[in-house]
């Protein structure tokens, strides 16, 4: 009897090594995608009173677990029964993405509304937003869970079960906690200047007034962010484009497909838009 839950206690720690270097190798893996995750999903976040950023984050937080139920047990299944679906699942997420990214270029480029009286708060459609976080989400959370899938590809099926999910919850809880510490900055900030401590005094003095710079970097990087992981989805998901980088660096290219198929789709959609408005 001894020696038989010995034994299990032995199988179950070789199991752990298993899992514990399978997700080291996933998780070196999507580094980079969890990075674009962070920034993407920080820019979605701020931008609401000080008293809403909370429940709208912790709302953002909510749909990404969702989204994770939802998609790891799909993964799964699509990868044993049906994996030649992955492939076309991942490209139409990237012309979202890609779409997403021009959409806030040209937002950004193009001409403004009349801005708002300086100090008048503006008015952001907090449930717009929440829907197209997680949207966001849960094509990254896609992606993400697919790299780490492959990366687990010649483990055991426990193995990946586990080793995938613990990615996933990392794509969670390790994003949307760093969001909550960056969206709470000004408030850290505001407390350790009430401290007696100079240095500690100008450290949140630097907080509070670097919150709103941060915030604009954030954005800048959210959004090319967005069109990178595009841009990398159609390199090494499309074979007709994958020959085509040449010269140039990976990065660069990534951008000029991400540019690219965002462009396009964008104008697909304004002028779909507008025929059916005058259709109707």
């Amino acid at each position: 009897m001894a020696t038989g839950f010995f034994a299990l206690l032995d199988d179950i720690a070789l199991l752990m090594d298993d899992v514990a270097l399978v997700t080291k190798v996933a998780g070196k893996k999507t580094a980079g995608i969890l990075g674009d995750d962070l920034a993407v999903n920080a820019e979605k976040a701020v931008g609401f009173k000080a008293s809403r950023e909370l429940p709208v984050l912790w709302a953002i937080t909510k749909g990404s677990f969702l989204n994770k139920l939802v998609i790891l047990p799909l993964a799964f299944l699509l990868s044993a029964f049906a994996a030649w679906l992955i492939e076309p699942i991942l490209v139409l997420g990237g012309v979202y993405l890609s779409y997403e990214g021009v959409e806030k270029l040209v937002h950004h480029i193009g001409p403004h509304r009349p801005s708002k009286q300086k100090g008048e708060p503006v008015e952001v459609d907090e449930k717009a937003r929440i829907r197209s976080a997680v949207l966001v989400d849960f094509i990254l959370s896609v992606e993400i869970i697919i790299l780490a899938l492959s990366s687990a590809a010649d483990a055991a099926l426990p193995v990946q079960i586990a080793s995938v999910s613990i990615i996933a919850l990392l794509a969670t809880v390790g994003v949307y906690g760093l969001v909550g510490l960056i969206v709470r900055m000004d408030d850290a900030g505001l407390v350790l200047m009430q401290q007696s401590s100079v240095v500690l005094k100008s450290v949140g003095r630097g907080m509070v007034v670097g919150l709103p710079v941060l915030i604009r970097v954030i954005g800048a990087v959210g959004t090319a962010a967005l069109i990178l992981v595009a841009g990398g989805i159609f390199h090494h998901h499309l074979p007709l484009v994958h020959g085509w980088a040449g010269p140039f660096p990976g990065w660069v290219f990534d951008a000029i497909l991400g540019l690219t198929g965002g462009a396009l789709t964008f104008v697909l959609v304004k002028t779909c838009g507008r025929v059916f408005r005058r259709s109707s």
